[in-house]
């Protein structure tokens, strides 16, 4: 585990690389697993949806990590062959006291930034011939929209209970923990898909700017 800084950055072009970059997708696909669970086990007395919700989107991110770990061995490597960071994990560590912040930031934050980047994978991987890798991102693009979904819900159901609006509160916590991991552009049309709203998009897009 290095630095985000410390990973060295490979092109689609090369056999290598796309190893490496198919390590990396799946490492963060694996931490997604750990990241459900931890949702389903750490926050108590949450309606049934909310566990049910948790558990489905750890099988489905569980599945995402092995058909990228066939992609890796079909190319003669295996998860644990390159360095990784623990950016995603981090997050979990800083909103582990607090569930609405957890669902805003991890699942809205985090999770959500593979529907911005992953169309612009596929068409490279598809580019470069790679059309197994680019089908397995498909899967998981479409699949990754209810999981960011989930995040939303849950956010919006916090706030309710709490009685608080959910935009001024998003942007909050956006500033608060997220500032420096907002990157755009996003795909509007898959986060709204996954419960953003026009205002929460804008928040999104103004604070990434700002910290650029």
């Amino acid at each position: 585990m290095v630095h985000p800084r410390e990973l060295p950055r490979r092109g689609l072009g090369t056999a290598a690389g796309r190893a490496a970059f198919i390590h990396a997708i799946a490492h963060i696909e694996l931490n997604a697993v750990d990241l459900a669970w931890d949702a389903a086990y750490r926050f108590r007395g949450m309606p049934p949806e909310f566990y049910g919700d948790w558990v489905r989107i750890a099988d489905d991110e569980a599945r995402h990590f092995m058909m990228l770990r066939e992609r890796l061995q079909a190319m003669g490597h295996d998860y644990g062959d390159f360095d990784a960071h623990n950016g995603l994990w981090e997050m979990c560590e800083k909103t582990a006291h607090d569930g609405m912040a957890r669902m805003a930031l991890v699942p809205r934050v985090l999770e959500a930034r593979g529907l911005d980047v992953t169309p612009g994978m596929i068409v490279k991987l598809q580019a470069v011939g790679d059309r197994e890798t680019a089908a397995v991102l498909e899967v998981i693009l479409e699949e990754e929209v209810s999981h960011v979904a989930a995040g939303s819900r849950w956010f919006h159901w916090h706030c309710e209970r709490a009685g608080i609006a959910p935009e001024p509160k998003f942007r909050e916590l956006l500033a608060e923990y997220a500032r420096a991991v907002l990157h755009g552009p996003f795909n509007v049309d898959a986060r709204a898909a996954a419960g953003f709203s026009e205002e929460e998009l804008a928040a999104l897009r103004e604070l990434s700017e700002s910290s650029a």
